[in-house]
C-alpha cells in the first residue's frame, strides 16, 4: 500500500526494534495494570464496607502521581532516560508485589492499601512521563503520531480487555493472584526497557546541577513563553474538565437507561478510541498539529453534546463512539506536540506538566459535571459542557496565531522504513 493513501493504523514506528519491544510489552504490562485497577478497589470495599473510602483511593493517589510526574519529568531531562525508566518499571512491579503480599498475609489493612496505591501511582506518574520522553529518541518526528496511536490503542484495548478479565478471574483466583499475575506482567516491560540502548542527556536542557525545582520551573517558565505550548494544554485542559461527563454516568444509567448499562457506556467511549486508532493511518500526514488538537477537541465536544440528548442507550452508543475517537485524537496530536515543538533536553519536563493536566483536568471534570449536574439536571450539564468545550476550542484557534499555524516538523529523510534516524543510537542486544 502506498504510504500517502495508508489509512489503516500506521505501523510504521514498529519497525524500530526498541520501540516495537516496549510497544510488545506495553500489552502484557497494560493487562496486568487493569487487573490491579479493578482488585484493589475491591479489597478497599471488602475491608471498610464503604464507597467513601474506594472514592479516597483516587484521591490519595492524585497528589503523588502529579508530584512525582514532575519530578521524574526533571529527572529525565539531565539523567540516562533509560535508567530512570527501568527504575520506576521495577517500582512499579515491586509495589505490585507488595500489594501481592498484603494480601497473602490477609492484613486487612485500608491503610495499608491507600498507602500502596500512593506509592504506585507515583512510581506510575514519574513512569508514563519518562516514557512518553523517551518515544522522540526511538523514532522520527514524522512517525510521532503514529507511534502515540499505536500506544493509545495498547492503553484503551487494555482498558476493555483488561476488566473483563479481572471479572472473569477474581471468582476462580481471587485478588491475592491478581496482584501477581500483574506483578510477572510488569517484568515484559523491565526487559524491554532492559535492551533500549542509553539514552543519556543533550546539552540543550539546562546543567544537570541544577536543583529539581528550578529545573521544573524553567519547563513552566518555557510554556509560559512558547504561545503553541500553553494553548495545547489550555485546549486539552477545557475538554477534559467541560466535556468529560463520566461523573454522571451512573445517574444516567438510572434515570434515563438502565443500572446495567453503566459498564456499555464506559465501554463504548474507550471502544471509539481503539475503532480510531484503527483507521488513524492519517494522522502521519497531517501537518497542522495545532489546528488538528483544536479540531479533535471541537469533534469531542459536538459528541458529548449529543451524548446529552440521546434518550436510548443505541443512540448514546452513537454518539460515545466518535467522542471516543476525538478524544484519541486530540491526545495524539497533543502528546506530538509537546515532543516535537521543544528541544530534546526539556522534553521530560513539558511531559511532567502533561502528566499533571491529563490527571487534573478529569478530577476537576469529576467536581464540575456532579456538582453543577445536581442543579441543573444531567442533560443541561453534559450538553453544556460539550457545548462549553466546541466554544472554548474554536476561541483558542481564533485567539493565538502561533497555535493556529503551528505545523509539523520537517521530514528526516527520504527513509520510510521507521527506523531510527543517523543521529540517533541504533538498539545494542544487552545480556540478560
Amino acid at each position: 500500500m502506498v504510504r500517502g493513501k495508508r489509512v489503516l493504523l500506521d505501523v510504521g514506528p514498529l519497525r524500530v526494534c526498541a520501540f516495537r519491544r516496549l510497544w510488545t510489552a506495553g500489552i502484557v504490562t497494560g493487562l496486568g495494570a487493569q487487573l490491579t485497577a479493578v482488585a484493589v478497589p475491591l479489597q478497599i470495599y471488602e475491608f471498610s464496607g464503604s464507597s467513601a473510602w474506594v472514592g479516597l483511593a483516587g484521591l490519595v493517589g492524585l497528589v503523588p502521581m502529579a508530584a512525582a510526574a514532575l519530578w521524574g519529568g526533571a529527572l529525565a531531562d539531565v539523567r540516562d532516560r533509560r535508567r530512570v525508566l527501568l527504575t520506576t518499571t521495577v517500582g512499579i512491579g515491586v509495589t505490585s508485589l507488595l500489594l501481592w503480599a498484603q494480601a497473602w498475609a490477609d492484613l486487612r489493612s485500608v491503610g495499608v492499601l491507600l498507602v500502596l496505591v500512593g506509592v504506585q501511582q507515583a512510581l506510575f506518574g514519574a513512569n508514563s512521563t519518562v516514557s512518553r520522553a523517551v518515544t522522540p529518541r526511538l523514532v522520527r518526528p514524522e512517525l510521532l503520531p503514529a507511534a502515540n496511536a499505536l500506544q493509545s490503542v495498547v492503553l484503551l484495548s487494555a482498558g476493555i480487555a483488561g476488566p473483563l478479565l479481572a471479572g472473569a478471574l477474581l471468582p476462580v483466583v481471587g485478588s491475592r493472584t491478581l496482584y501477581l499475575a500483574d506483578a510477572i506482567a510488569v517484568c515484559a516491560t523491565v526487559w524491554a526497557v532492559w535492551r533500549l540502548p542509553a539514552l543519556p542527556p543533550v546539552a540543550d536542557g539546562g546543567g544537570p546541577r541544577e536543583p529539581v525545582l528550578r529545573q521544573i520551573a524553567d519547563g513552566l517558565r518555557l510554556v509560559r513563553r512558547r504561545q503553541v505550548l500553553l494553548t495545547v494544554y489550555l485546549c486539552d485542559f477545557a475538554a477534559l474538565s467541560l466535556g468529560l461527563p463520566t461523573a454522571l454516568f451512573p445517574q444516567l444509567a438510572a434515570e434515563t437507561f438502565h443500572p446495567s448499562d453503566i459498564g456499555v457506556l464506559y465501554a463504548a467511549v474507550s471502544a471509539g478510541g481503539v475503532l480510531a486508532g484503527l483507521f488513524s493511518g492519517g494522522f502521519t500526514r497531517v501537518r497542522r498539529h495545532g489546528v488538528a488538537v483544536a479540531v479533535s477537541a471541537g469533534v469531542w465536544g459536538l459528541a458529548v453534546a449529543g451524548f446529552g440528548s440521546a434518550r436510548s442507550l443505541p443512540a448514546a452508543v452513537a454518539w460515545l463512539l466518535p467522542a471516543g475517537g476525538a478524544l484519541l485524537a486530540l491526545g495524539v496530536f497533543r502528546r506530538t506536540v509537546l515532543q516535537t515543538a521543544v528541544p530534546d533536553g526539556m522534553r521530560g519536563r513539558l511531559q511532567g506538566i502533561d502528566t499533571v493536566v491529563a490527571v487534573g483536568g478529569p478530577r476537576l471534570g469529576n467536581l464540575l459535571h456532579g456538582t453543577v449536574g445536581a442543579g441543573l439536571g444531567v442533560t443541561w450539564t453534559v450538553t453544556g459542557g460539550g457545548v462549553l468545550t466546541v466554544v472554548a476550542a474554536i476561541a483558542l484557534l481564533l485567539s493565538f496565531p502561533g497555535f493556529r499555524h503551528h505545523r509539523a516538523p520537517a521530514v528526516s529523510g527520504e527513509d520510510a522504513l521507521g527506523v531510527p534516524s543517523p543521529a540517533l543510537p541504533r538498539p545494542q542486544r544487552r545480556s540478560g
